[in-house]
């Protein structure tokens, strides 16, 4: 068991695309969409004790303890550790929840990962992965850390390398639930799967993006003004919203002339995540 108290980054992830090709028989959707990391992180240092219990804190208005995924990511874990493993993790939230970045499965995936090391089980990604899908389809990307096409329910991944360009993104004053949008009426679910070469080539959209803006007025604003400068898009179910810009001086140059009903902050597409880089640090040592 490894005491050293570490901080594990969590990033935020874009779907570049998103492609819906059809409803299965157990309620979800068969989807294709390209996941790539940002530099926006949330962090969770975690040091390792043998108490057996897993205490988190500060802890979240209006989220019980036991509903958080980071700690049901590290209940998953203790079956395969010490009887008596236990962990203090304190959260440093950046990422804005229920807003399309997968902040909460990217907390949880980090869990995962960085309990496999400080409690020393010796478990490889894919065992991870599985483990996370428990939880969330959006764990897997995470845990393997690399930008890849997503199918399945997102879980099925592809190893890809879109260009690290620069956003824009913003988000409106509320949450959107997948479920809802998922359930929307107005949803293309009929979308024909392409092959990933077609889908590296193809001009890019989010199949979800339709249905959002005429449910989320603040959203097809904030689509409407973003568009007249860079082209932009919805990222998974919403609510957050980014524009592609080459250069970082673009996007911020972008970002200045932003109105202030505009809530919005500068990023940048990451192909290899963070976690992984530091995961690497500390196993080369």
């Amino acid at each position: 068991m490894i005491n050293q108290t570490i901080r594990w980054p969590a990033p935020a992830k874009l779907n570049l695309f998103l492609y819906v090709n059809g409803q299965r028989s157990d309620g979800y959707h068969n989807l294709q969409t390209l996941f790539q990391f940002i530099d926006c992180c949330d962090h969770l240092s975690i040091s390792s004790n043998k108490t057996n219990k897993i205490s988190i804190s500060p802890s979240i208005e209006g989220l019980a303890n036991h509903d958080n995924l980071i700690y049901k990511a590290a209940m998953l874990l203790k079956p395969f550790a010490q009887k008596n493993a236990g962990a203090d993790i304190h959260l440093e939230k950046n990422i804005p929840m229920g807003a399309g970045l997968g902040g909460g499965s990217s907390d949880a995936a980090t869990t995962l990962v960085a309990l496999n090391y400080h409690w020393k089980l010796g478990l490889d990604n894919k065992s991870l992965a599985e483990i996370g899908l428990q939880l969330s389809a959006d764990i897997p990307i995470f845990v393997y850390g690399k930008s890849a096409i997503g199918e399945g329910i997102g879980e099925k991944l592809t190893s890809a390398t879109p260009v690290e360009n620069y956003y824009v993104i913003a988000r409106p004053s509320y949450q959107i639930s997948s479920a809802s949008i998922f359930n929307n009426k107005y949803l293309i679910r009929n979308t024909k799967k392409r092959s990933h070469q077609e889908l590296m080539q193809h001009k890019w959209q989010n199949d979800c993006e339709n249905c959002v803006k005429k449910k989320y007025s603040e959203v097809a604003k904030i689509i409407d003004w973003l568009i007249e400068y860079a082209p932009t898009r919805l990222t998974g179910t919403g609510a957050c919203v980014f524009s592609t810009f080459t250069t970082a001086e673009q996007a911020i140059n972008i970002f200045d002339k932003a109105p202030t009903w505009l809530n919005a902050f500068n990023t940048h597409g990451l192909n290899n995540s963070p976690l992984n880089k530091l995961l690497s640090t500390l196993q080369s040592r």
